[in-house]
């Protein structure tokens, strides 16, 4: 979630707006309106921009920042008259862009291609360019990347504006604050209202919408002109909806998903153009495909005995029974009980059922695929009673669980998709050395656990294995199965018993034969050892402790874009006057957006990297900011040095504190706990924050630096791929501890 834009970086003015629809500068019901209708709006572009284009799915503290550039750059041109106009017209060309199918899918493939060959990171299904043309395409990628990171900056530059001048005007600073804070909450409400329902985003900007009526024709624009622009958006956010040539789209709380009807047909291909995008076509290998973000992410595939000897020719005999979803109850003597995380639409779940096992507990994290597998997989295996769905993150599911297990299997649990506030996809966490401990302790004495996963690099496949190894003691075996008709295949580690495992493979001929073909066909292993992921640094994907160059490209064009900026607002006095004032506010943002990063991180090891789990712990932010609004006549009693004693002191008691001892704990006992200890110190940074606020005279100057502060703050967390996520709290201590420093005595002097 985004809301570190409204929770201490909302941008103030020194010159009141003239708008005549305000009749009274005392008026809080303009700034609460535009200060939750921004945060929705940064929400809404956040959650579309990166499922249409694509690679920011990986990277969405990207599209974050540059909504605050935007943002501070709007807070210092507030002299500026508000129109609406003004934010209506970028937004409504880069919605057409996300909307109409030729620019929605060359732009999401384009980009995502040319600058994978850039990222240092795995990214699925993009292209694998490299030498010259690896670098040909990051250029031209980097160029339509900036278009469209210029296009967000220009509609939030008008929302600042806005902001800014409603909060300069009003007489009562801490009551504008408190308006602007208690705005920003309803709108992250409103948005998490809107995935939680499963909304597309014509109902998203139709909420847009309805807030912006309130400044249409202002600015001195035609109304008619402004009404126009809102349709025509309603009119991009309905036809991006739905997906040509696919059944139907769901945009669920984490991703757009497509279901596709593969029917009977054989094309005689790996891929085919479906509706104009490339798609894994069928080779026998299922009745539907799940695609996610634009790239084929599941198959619901039909492995009854009757099915597969009737099309010999899909599926392979010597691998009959013999598929990925079979192989973890055939590796157990007797299996009775399976957990299966990262369920999906069921096939290891009916895996488990064709093989005898009587309960079965299958945990997927979106409920919308659960229901694709409920409407059309072909065995039905989430109808079977024998089966308990539960909806979750795997990880929380393993700090929760008591229920021990016969078999614990791994589906192909892959994420396309990271939190708008870490660098950390939705499953990094799940396959930890501290996760992988908890699922252990979920094995019922001789228990096997199987974990499937294309190992796309040689370094993925060590990681696993030696995470695997370091867990149980042993090496896993490992072999690599082939993607058919049985399923799209990848590297099955197996662990636990693995005596009995390796008996079960010797008791069973044809599958003897089949493990040593495709342990033959494993890749070899890299000579250097990849080191283990573990909750301080879980990238999976990063070959080792480096920034990947991707996001140095991308540093590189939000300082081209603020010179395009600096050009077109013609305020290159924006760089001048860096005083001891804005420096404080500055350091003060950057320390609060770091210190919401590491919240979010520490919040998903213990509760899971769910959508709920953010949006309550970005709440509890905001609500923390509201208590120190509440607290600040009080603590105009308490030396400043002391609130900054307690907040440095609570930043580095979070430094040594293991949440994870409340894992045991009943969900809301734990989330209660692991909210308030992470929340605390921005209680301590809400008194800081307002008591300088509250003295400074250009409090213009001062939020445009503290909004500066955070995007710098949402740069600099990318020290995380080579410190590790807990080094951010002696970071957050020391920014702040600098902040102290740096605090003009007295009343902070103004720009």
């Amino acid at each position: 979630m985004a809301a570190e834009v409204v929770s201490q970086t909302a941008p103030l003015t020194q010159t009141p707006l003239p708008r005549p629809a305000v009749k009274s500068s005392a008026s809080l019901r303009p700034l609460f309106v535009m200060s939750g209708l921004g945060l929705f709006l940064e929400l809404l572009l956040i959650r579309w921009v990166t499922t249409e284009i694509r690679i920011f799915a990986y990277l969405q503290n990207t599209v974050l920042v540059v909504c605050f550039l935007g943002l501070g750059m709007g807070c210092w041109d507030s002299r500026r008259p508000f129109a609406l106009r003004h934010m209506l017209v970028p937004l409504t060309v880069l919605v057409a862009l996300l909307a109409l199918p030729p620019t929605r899918i060359y732009l999401g493939t384009a980009i995502t291609d040319m600058l994978s060959g850039a990222t240092g990171m795995t990214i699925w299904g993009a292209g694998t360019a490299t030498g010259a043309t690896a670098i040909a395409g990051a250029v031209f990628g980097s160029v339509l990347t900036l278009g469209l990171m210029y296009l967000l900056w220009a509609t939030f530059v008008p929302v600042g504006r806005l902001i800014a001048a409603q909060m300069n005007s009003h007489p009562n600073t801490l009551a504008a604050y408190s308006a602007n804070v208690a705005g920003s909450l309803v709108g992250i409400w409103l948005f998490v209202a809107c995935c939680a329902a499963g909304l597309p985003p014509a109902a998203w900007v139709a909420v847009f919408a309805a807030g912006a009526a309130w400044w249409i024709g202002s600015g001195g624009k035609s109304k008619a002109g402004d009404a126009a622009l809102l349709v025509a958006i309603l009119g991009g956010g309905v036809l991006a909806g739905t997906e040509p040539a696919w059944e139907s789209t769901v945009w669920s709380g984490y991703q757009k998903l497509s279901l596709y009807d593969y029917g009977h047909e054989s094309p005689p291909t790996a891929w085919a153009a479906v509706g104009g995008e490339r798609r894994p076509v069928n080779m026998g290998m299922g009745t539907h495909m799940i695609g996610v973000n634009n790239i084929g992410y599941q198959a619901t595939i039909d492995l009854r005995p009757a099915t597969v000897a009737a099309r010999p020719e899909h599926y392979p005999p010597n691998q009959r029974g013999l598929s990925q979803y079979d192989l973890p109850a055939k590796l157990h003597p007797n299996p009775k009980s399976a957990l299966v995380v990262g369920a999906g639409s069921g096939n290891d779940v009916a895996g488990l059922l064709r093989n005898g096992v009587e309960r079965v507990t299958a945990v997927e994290i979106d409920a919308a695929i659960v229901t694709f597998g409920r409407a059309v997989h072909p065995e039905k295996p989430y109808d079977d009673p024998r089966v308990t769905v539960v909806i979750d993150d795997a990880r929380s599911y393993f700090e929760a669980g008591t229920e021990k297990f016969d078999v614990i299997t791994f589906g192909l649990l892959d994420s396309h998709t990271t939190t708008a506030m870490t660098n950390a996809r939705l499953d990094h966490y799940v396959y930890t050395v501290e996760s992988l401990k908890r699922a252990k302790s979920l094995l019922a004495p001789g228990g096997v656990m199987v974990l499937s996963f294309e190992a796309q690099k040689p370094f993925i496949l060590d990681r696993m294995a030696r995470t695997l190894a370091a867990t149980f003691g042993e090496e896993p075996l490992a072999f690599h199965v082939p993607w058919n008709g049985y399923g799209w295949g990848g590297v099955v580690f197996v662990a636990g018993d693995r005596t009995a495992a390796a008996g079960r493979i010797a008791a069973d001929p044809a599958l003897a034969a089949r493990v040593a073909v495709w342990t033959a066909a494993l890749p070899a292993r890299p000579p250097v050892a990849a080191e283990m992921a573990t909750d301080d640094w879980p990238y999976i994907y990063l070959e080792s402790r480096h920034v990947p160059p991707l996001y140095l490209l991308l540093a590189a064009s939000l300082v081209v874009l603020f010179l395009i900026g600096l050009r077109q607002l013609n305020a290159p006095d924006i760089l001048s006057g860096w005083d001891r004032s804005r420096a404080h506010f500055f350091l003060l943002g950057a320390a609060f957006m770091l210190l919401e990063v590491q919240n979010v991180s520490k919040a998903a090891v213990v509760l899971g990297n769910t959508w709920a789990v953010n949006a309550v712990i970005i709440t509890g932010v905001l609500l923390m900011i509201l208590a120190a609004n509440g607290l600040a006549g009080w603590c105009r009693r308490v030396p400043i040095g002391a609130v900054v004693a307690l907040l440095v002191g609570s930043c580095l008691a979070l430094y040594f504190v293991d949440l994870s001892r409340f894992a045991g704990l009943p969900y809301w006992q734990k989330a209660a706990a692991v909210g308030l200890l992470t929340c605390l110190p921005m209680l301590f940074s809400g008194i800081v924050f307002i008591r300088s606020f509250a003295a400074t005279e250009r409090k213009d100057v001062a939020l445009g630096a503290n909004l500066f502060g955070s995007l710098a703050g949402g740069l600099l967390q990318t020290v995380t791929f080579v410190t590790g996520i807990q080094a951010l709290l002696l970071i957050v201590a020391g920014l702040y501890l600098l902040a102290a420093v740096v605090r003009p005595a007295g009343k902070p002097a103004t720009a």
